[in-house]
């Protein structure tokens, strides 16, 4: 019976031939993720009261990114509990200020297609670019996963996203998920969203993290991209061991069932923008230009990654943050900082007025620097913007691309990218 991508995986992993919709499996997990904030801080007393330990330390990938650096005791106290646990319980995989979690797997060739991984946040969804099966779990369920190798999960429905057409100058992946919050609503619950068409195709792996990543704002399970020639070659070039004869099985059948197939053209795209509180809240930019901010903010696993500060750069590059503004960019990991530094990225941005911050989840996450004080506007390329995520309740979050928010820093007020991008082509 021709069977979907998800369902592939999950038979697999619960060594079956095959599954269906709604049925209930145990499947073995390949790989199990968290942070400084989901991870041992919840788990520690829960396994020493059960008198466990890890099913497998080298298959438990733990992570912090959401309390660094430090800025106060309690942060310093989780953070000092989570080295230590990953000390004591021999977990090799600890990746310590390095980056979001998110970015740190596929940056260090731990994703590979086919695999079943569980993570402690709602964006693990993110690693379904590979063609994994990834989703979030809770503390407890994580618990008993890191225990025990093994969870329950009901297999998912499949709606299949064809993306046909070009994205044009000034249009990425945000504005396609953005424009899906809105077309889609979040309300996608246990539904396992999968990316097709010519546009997916098109795009770097960076870009497809985006589309997988904000599954989790449709309110998906997962999301995923089936694997080509693109995800092999990411995955060799960042130390993962792949056969190519692996990715022929991980894709949906011809023929197989989905509970809707949705089609999007990216071609007849704008800019996209999502008013506060929702990322449904979306609408084509020139619904919203001119609204004043305070504050730009490049940061969090779907918006500062390499690629996407280079987006930011091709905008500001030469040009000034507006008097009065700030533009605050936080890159994905270390790496990012890195490659950012070698290639003349971070100069353009730092040239033009943007204050660099520490790699981590930050002020996405409500946890570091760059919070909102009360009445405050900022426009953000974060995946989301629900009220009081970014600091003070009555502070307002809009979404956009890098392109778009890099554009806003540069006038004060929500812009257009398409003009600058416009000029710096006709002057090249």
């Amino acid at each position: 019976m021709p069977a979907t991508l998800v369902e592939k995986i999950i038979a697999r992993a619960a060594g079956r031939d095959a599954v269906s919709p709604g049925e209930i499996v145990t499947a073995a997990v390949d790989l199990a993720m968290a942070h400084d904030s989901s991870g041992p801080r919840r788990w520690k007393a829960r396994l020493e009261a059960l008198g466990a330990g890890l099913w497998d330390p080298d298959k438990v990938v733990i992570v912090s990114d959401h309390y660094v650096p430090a800025v106060d005791a309690d942060s310093a106290a989780i953070l000092k509990l989570t080295r230590e646990f990953a000390r004591d319980y021999g977990v090799s995989k600890f990746y310590d200020m390095k980056g979001i979690c998110h970015v740190i797997l596929p940056e260090h060739g731990l994703l590979k297609p086919g695999l079943f991984i569980a993570g402690g946040d709602s964006h693990t969804t993110n690693a379904g670019a590979f063609g994994c099966y990834a989703a979030g779990f809770g503390a407890t369920d994580m618990t008993a996963i890191v225990a025990t190798g093994e969870t329950w999960t009901v297999v998912p429905e499949t709606v299949r996203v064809e993306i046909t057409g070009a994205l044009g100058q000034g249009v990425a992946a945000k504005d396609v998920m953005l424009a899906l919050c809105r077309e889609l609503g979040m309300g996608n619950h246990f539904k396992a969203i999968e990316y097709a068409g010519e546009a997916v195709r098109a795009m770097d792996m960076e870009q497809r993290t985006v589309l997988a990543n904000m599954a989790a704002e449709l309110g998906g399970e997962t999301g995923l991209v089936e694997p080509d020639a693109t995800t092999l070659a990411h995955i060799r070039a960042h130390g993962g061991e792949i056969d190519e004869a692996e990715i022929a099985h991980w894709r949906s059948d011809e023929g197989a069932e989905y509970a809707q197939v949705f089609r999007l053209d990216a071609s007849s795209l704008a800019p996209q923008v999502a008013a506060p509180h929702s990322p449904a809240n979306s609408a084509d930019i020139s619904d919203h230009l001119g609204v004043e901010i305070d504050q730009a903010y490049i940061g969090a696993c779907v918006g500062a990654k390499l690629s996407d500060l280079h987006m930011a750069a091709a905008v500001l590059r030469g040009r000034q943050v507006a008097p009065g503004k700030r533009l605050l960019i936080a890159p994905a990991s270390a790496k990012v900082t890195q490659a950012a530094s070698k290639d003349g990225t971070l100069a353009a941005l730092t040239e033009a007025g943007a204050v660099m911050l520490p790699s981590g989840c930050g002020a996405c996450a409500g946890l570091g620097a760059g919070l909102l004080a009360e009445g405050e506007v900022c426009i953000s390329s974060t995946n989301r913007n629900f009220r009081g995520r970014m600091g003070h309740k009555d502070a307002e979050v809009w979404l956009g691309s890098p392109y778009t928010v890099a554009a806003s820093a540069i006038e004060g007020r929500i812009a257009d990218p398409r003009p600058y991008l416009q000029k710096r082509s006709e002057a090249a």
